[in-house]
């Protein structure tokens, strides 16, 4: 099966910027372009195939019709299991947790999400909020909610350009303004909003809380902030650093010299993310072209993938 190109789905949210289309020149008519979802199968917003044979299928549409393209680790899931997408947060996002799969599913028959995030780019003194920095029994992680002072509570962490953060659900969290992510989640789109800053929507009336459901999902317990991401290794054409590996996804940081082969076995697709740089993904069926921010999928089973660069990728697979 060929290499496939992807186009994403956009949202428009209120702290959203600008640089999605004006430095990744995603095709966005939208004032804001908050969020680009480059491999979605979920009903709020669906990624589809760019050219070729399935031009303009939706990827849900698609793996329908080429259900050999998942591979077999994705048989334990009920529903493709990974959303990708890059958000850019010329504001600060609300203060939000979500819930697990169990609590998702009995309350809003959905599931739930844990999240990696990827710092492709950050503002000087950019920071975001990452679990609490001291343990808090529930009613006072209300009452500080409710006067104000939520956000002295919370763990407040530096970011930089190539900083991996890893958001099991359950963990209070908020990107800061100034940042541009590349985030790898569960499935879901199943948000719990604990603390706004006092923002009023579209409506002109403040944005919804649901601290009773965040009250019940927290960990109300410091997270671990230290870094996850492990060693690089260096392989042939380049060098490989693992990011982040749980039941939902495995992600690497692919960086590409000149060339370097990557392998689509048949137990997962690949989904390859362009971080940085420019040039081509060969397969046995064909080769695609790529800069940066581009989305690519690779069917399972697809073989050995022939990369060139210099670049750096995202690669991920179930």
């Amino acid at each position: 099966m060929k290499i496939e190109t992807l186009s994403p789905a956009f949202k428009d949210y209120l702290w959203g910027g600008t640089r999605l289309r004006d430095d990744y020149h995603k095709p966005c008519s939208l004032p804001k372009v908050a969020e680009s979802w480059e491999l979605s199968t979920h009903p709020d917003g669906q990624s589809a195939i760019s050219g070729g044979q399935f031009d303009g299928l939706t990827l849900s549409d698609y793996l329908a019709q080429n259900p050999q393209a998942l591979g077999t680790h994705c048989q334990a899931f009920e529903n493709f299991p990974v959303l990708i997408k890059f958000i850019d947060a010329k504001q600060p996002l609300s203060i939000q947790v979500h819930p697990s799969d169990e609590y998702a599913l009995e309350v809003e028959h959905q599931y739930g999400k844990t999240e990696m995030w990827y710092v492709m780019d950050a503002e000087p003194g950019a920071f975001l909020y990452f679990g609490v920095n001291q343990e808090l029994a529930p009613e006072e992680f209300r009452r500080r909610i409710e006067d104000n002072t939520v956000e002295q509570v919370l763990h407040k962490a530096p970011v930089h350009p190539g900083d991996v953060f890893f958001i099991p659900s359950g963990t209070i969290h908020a990107i800061g303004a100034g940042i541009l992510i590349c985030e790898i989640q569960q499935n879901s789109n199943c948000t719990y909003r604990v603390y706004d800053y006092g923002r009023l929507g579209a409506d002109g009336k403040p944005r919804e809380l649901h601290v009773e459901k965040a009250l019940a999902v927290s960990r109300l317990t410091p997270s671990d902030p230290a870094e996850k991401q492990a060693a690089p290794q260096a392989v042939p054409g380049g060098e490989i650093t693992r990011l982040a590996s749980c039941k939902y996804f495995t992600t690497d940081r692919i960086r590409v010299d000149s060339a370097l082969t990557l392998s689509a076995g048949p137990e997962s697709f690949l989904s390859l993310v362009v971080m940085e740089g420019s040039g081509t993904a060969a397969g046995p069926e064909n080769t695609v072209e790529f800069r940066p921010g581009d989305s690519l999928f690779v069917p399972a089973a697809s073989g050995e993938i022939q990369v060139t660069g210099p670049c750096t990728l995202a690669v991920t697979r179930v």
